[in-house]
């Protein structure tokens, strides 16, 4: 018999983490544990205020399921039971977890993944003062920094980090904020700047403003796409789609939505909320079918969980069995 339990968790950030929508200094998590014959196998998710959850509610979802999991609930009929979202993604990983811990399989073996290898990862540089965040980009390890924006004076902010890491390539992310009058120039003067991506620039709901998007700079959908039945439209829209396991509701819509993105010509990104290592580790081995990964939550963290994942010169690495999978 399976048991399920959960565990809500508040990590004081080591520092603000801000971006459009305003600014946060602690990371609310999930984490669900079940158990079976002496094994444990767990998950994490990040409730997502933008999405309509809350801790209160995605823990309310996650309980309800207590009952069905005793009774033999298992990961394929979970995809049925439960709609995409933060639940089902702590309950999705959980069962991997411990289907790798009962069957003595690693999950990247479990689920047809490439062996897993470090990944060179987006570093975040938070949204702030143009001055802040060239200082932020200067302290800051690896050759791939995501700049939150959403502002007037974006242009500037952009034009002070590449000054700052001349090095660096770089992806904008405004969280849905940018002015559409302005985002042609935007993208290319950014393209001049090191800038290989720029994430959601409008409200989800307003895509079709991409329909005309200048060629200079690759568009990544993010807050519009959720899971793989989503992938088509946004084909028509944008040129990459950043899968994360929180909205795809697990490991197991994840591997869908990444396949059908590149069924469709689609680039993938492969991304995270703000959290500790047991939500990034699933990322991290789905980052092998990946183009990009920006998988920094942890590094935010002022104290991660034990046998955290290990990061260095702006790269991740794959989890420990002691950590997850």
């Amino acid at each position: 018999m399976t048991t399920l339990s959960l565990q809500k968790i508040s990590s004081p950030l080591g520092r603000s983490f801000s971006i459009s929508r305003g600014s946060k200094l602690s990371a609310e998590t999930i984490v669900v544990t079940l158990e079976q014959d002496g094994k444990r196998g767990r998950g994490e998710c990040v409730p997502y205020g933008r999405y309509g959850e809350s801790v209160a509610s995605v823990a309310a979802e996650i309980e309800a399921l207590q009952v069905k999991i005793k009774s033999g609930l298992d990961r394929v009929a979970l995809q049925e039971e439960m709609s995409p979202g933060a639940a089902r993604c702590a309950v999705d990983c959980a069962f991997w977890d411990l289907e790798a811990k009962l069957s003595g399989q690693p999950v990247w073996q479990l689920a047809g993944l490439p062996e897993p290898q470090p990944l060179q990862t987006a570093v975040t540089i938070v949204l702030d003062s143009a001055e802040e965040m060239a200082r932020a980009a200067k302290m800051t390890d690896g050759r791939l920094l995501k700049l939150k924006l959403g502002g007037r004076e974006d242009m500037s902010r952009v034009e002070a980090v590449h000054a700052a890491r001349p090095d660096a390539r770089l992806i904008l992310d405004a969280n849905e904020a940018l002015d559409g009058g302005v985002f042609p120039d935007i993208v290319m003067r950014s393209a001049k700047l090191g800038v290989v991506l720029i994430e959601q620039p409008f409200p989800a709901g307003d895509d079709a403003l991409l329909m005309r998007r200048p060629p200079e700079v690759a568009i990544c959908a993010d807050e519009s796409a959720h899971t793989s039945r989503d992938v088509q439209d946004l084909a028509r829209r944008y040129d990459v789609v950043n899968v994360k396991l929180d909205k795809t509701g697990g490991l197991t819509e994840g591997l869908a939505m990444v396949r059908e993105a590149k069924t469709a010509g689609m680039g993938v990104m492969v991304g995270c909320m703000v959290a500790g290592s047991i939500s990034m580790a699933p990322a991290v081995l789905l980052g092998g079918l990946a183009d990009a990964v920006d998988l920094d939550g942890p590094l935010w963290l002022a104290k991660d969980v034990p046998h955290g994942l290990k990061y260095l010169d702006g790269h991740v690495y794959p989890p420990k069995p002691e950590l997850w999978g």
